[in-house]
């Protein structure tokens, strides 16, 4: 099975993206404590969110000054999404997805909600392409884990191998802060 209809999730994370308040403290409760100041950061650093569906576009792109992310949701009450299903039409999407920000040096970064999960946090976050060569989108995404293939080359989400959304936005966050005692503005 590919996922759920996507579009409730869709809203849910670009409400996470842009930082509106209750969205944000609202995710961060399944965070542990230590963790829950870091991602409510969000709220003061929000991305602009631009919805971009279409039949092979993306779901969203998040901008900032600094990074740009194309994002394609994804959503199951399952371990795996295999892109094989639905007729192969995830995987089309995958690979026209892959020759898309190949071409302007970016990588597209799938999110994955996983349903029905209680008690811990519910997004991953996977990249799908080539690394950039160069620059601050590099050093963002080199950590995050890729889609994985099947032997035929088919894409599969594994949920157990995606990255805590909350970590991989502390980490992008993180690197775009100004050191200590560097005026902001």
């Amino acid at each position: 099975m590919v996922g759920h209809s996507s579009s409730a999730y869709e809203r849910e994370l670009r409400g996470l993206l842009e930082g509106q308040p209750a969205a944000v403290r609202a995710y961060a409760r399944a965070l542990p404590p230590t963790e829950r100041k870091a991602f409510e950061r969000l709220i003061d650093r929000p991305f602009l969110i631009i919805r971009a569906a279409g039949s092979f576009g993306f779901d969203l792109v998040a901008l900032r000054r600094e990074y740009p992310f194309p994002i394609e949701v994804k959503a199951s009450a399952e371990a795996v999404i295999r892109f094989s299903a639905a007729s192969g039409r995830a995987n089309e999407q995958l690979e026209a997805h892959q020759r898309a920000v190949q071409r302007v040096g970016l990588a597209v970064l799938y999110a994955y909600r996983r349903v029905g999960l209680r008690g811990s946090e519910s997004w991953r976050v996977y990249s799908a392409g080539d690394l950039p060569k160069t620059g601050i989108l590099r050093l963002i995404l080199r950590e995050l884990p890729t889609v994985s293939r099947t032997p035929e080359g088919n894409g599969v989400l594994r949920w157990d191998e995606g990255m805590p959304l909350s970590r991989f936005l502390n980490r992008a966050i993180t690197l775009m802060e100004p050191p200590e005692g560097t005026p902001v503005g």
